[in-house]
């Protein structure tokens, strides 16, 4: 069985790499380049290019879906880690759906029992839970609270706290109960899932039916590597603070510790009847799993979520999450955004259509400022691609490119930009094109919502000519 796997390069994709090549071709999608070994083809993917998604997945039978992404993906970005994080996963299920992928596997996050006090973070995993729920190919969700291993980042950012710090001041939060799991079950529970058809259209949970929490796990880290440490718990340590005393003492970027961190304010309790029971397997205790984990830990080493992502210098991506009125459709959006730019701008901004070519301008002196390249091929009514190909305020691109899509089901939609490039210096742009972008998505957003019921009319000839 040939098996892709996004997020291959990560600490739970490295080791289920090992697992898995015992019995499947294993295909690992990765941003960087990465050389083939006999265990592992790569392939060249960026998971916000749907593109890229499809050939990545192609000919494979299994997708693994093991990515986050609370790193930046780029120089500038504009935007929230969920949404990053819904187009990157609906890019996923597309490609998988127009590829034949037999099953999808994802590994997400589990959810408390008062859904008010969810965090951020854990909503985002129960949002990309949802797409691929939602989709046409079979999906296996697997829910876990805490994965201890040596390079999983809360475990790392938890032993060099302990490490570090004689005296620990902990908010009272850190109390809050979860169901920890080892980094080998989470592996042999993705491996027993592969290809069983049993476990299609199935939410699991999985981890050690054992609760502890957050201070009696640093406390267990202490006793394992001979340490005394002190921990005094005080009620108003705010998670703004906490993220800035982490990143001081880990290193670890705050894209990472703040969403982590308020996902430490919530008990995760393990449902027994949601547990995934292997049969012949065991999950090992929380001491086991620390055990396992601190065995392998070196406290010098950088693990990958703590690591800068790759990305081109002076690339941009913005991406806005808009409310969708009843009936709008990304087709429908996109249209209405070349009506709003010349009514939000009268006598500045005009839009001209010719064929699959779409121009902003600057009325006087007449000026193009942005070009764009409708791409009816990538298109659909609930996805609409444009490419980036210019302008005064752009350089020209291969990759850059506009797009507007619903998600959720179209409760939402999505306008964001890809590897945008800009024309005028990236000081500049940061102060002035880039601010002016958000500011005209938010009011766009608002145009939206305010004339949901106008159907807008395709402008004539477009998509018909192919070069302007």
């Amino acid at each position: 069985m040939k098996i892709a796997i996004a997020g291959a390069s990560g600490f739970v994709g490295k080791n289920l790499v090992k697992e898995l090549e015992k019995n499947h071709e294993i295909i690992g999608l990765s941003r960087a380049k990465k050389a083939d070994t006999n265990h592992i083809q790569w392939r060249d993917c960026d998971l916000f290019s749907m593109l890229d998604a499809e050939k990545g997945l192609a000919g494979c039978d299994v997708a693994i879906y093991l990515v986050h992404s609370m790193r930046p993906s780029a120089h500038l970005t504009q935007g929230t880690f969920d949404d990053f994080d819904l187009i990157v996963a609906d890019n996923f299920v597309r490609a998988a759906e127009a590829c034949g992928i037999k099953q999808i596997i994802f590994l997400g996050g589990m959810r408390p029992e008062d859904k008010s006090q969810e965090s951020k973070h854990l909503r985002s995993r129960w949002e990309v839970e949802q797409v691929f729920r939602k989709s046409k190919v079979p999906s296996t969700i697997l829910r876990a609270a805490l994965i201890l291993g040596p390079e999983g980042s809360s475990f790392h950012i938890m032993a060099r706290l302990v490490e570090r710090l004689p005296f620990m001041i902990c908010p009272t939060w850190t109390y809050s109960h979860s169901h920890p799991i080892a980094l080998s079950d989470a592996v042999a529970a993705i491996d027993y899932c592969v290809g069983r058809e049993e476990t299609f259209d199935q939410v699991y949970e999985i981890g050690t039916e054992q609760s502890v929490t957050y201070v009696e796990l640093m406390k267990k880290i202490a006793a394992k590597l001979h340490l005394k440490r002190s921990i005094l718990t005080i009620p108003f340590v705010t998670p703004k603070l906490s993220t800035l005393w982490v990143c001081m003492v880990t290193g670890a970027p705050r894209e990472l510790v703040r969403p982590l961190i308020q996902g430490l304010r919530t008990s995760l309790p393990l449902r027994p009847e949601k547990l995934l029971r292997i049969p012949g397997h065991q999950y090992k205790t929380v001491d086991q799993a620390l055990d396992e984990a601190l065995g392998n830990y070196q406290i010098k080493t950088r693990p990958l979520a703590f690591q800068p992502s790759p990305r081109g210098r002076h690339v941009v991506r913005s991406v806005q999450r808009m409310e969708a009125p009843k009936g709008i459709t990304a087709e429908q959006a996109a249209l209405a955004y070349l009506v709003y730019l010349p009514k939000a701008n009268p006598g500045l901004l005009k839009v001209e259509v010719t064929g699959r070519w779409i121009y902003f301008c600057w009325r006087w002196p007449y000026t193009r400022l942005l070009v764009l390249e409708y791409s009816p091929e990538r298109s659909k009514s609930d996805r609409q691609l444009f490419y980036v190909r210019g302008g005064l305020l752009s350089k020209k691109t291969v990759r850059g490119r506009l797009e507007f899509r619903e998600i959720l089901g179209g409760d939402a939609i999505i306008a964001a930009i890809h590897d945008f490039q800009p024309r005028m210096p990236w000081y500049l742009y940061r102060w002035t094109q880039a601010l002016f972008h958000l500011y005209v998505m938010k009011m766009f957003g608002a145009f939206l919502n305010k004339n949901g019921e106008v159907q807008y009319q395709r402008p004539p000839n477009l998509e018909k000519e192919r070069h302007p």
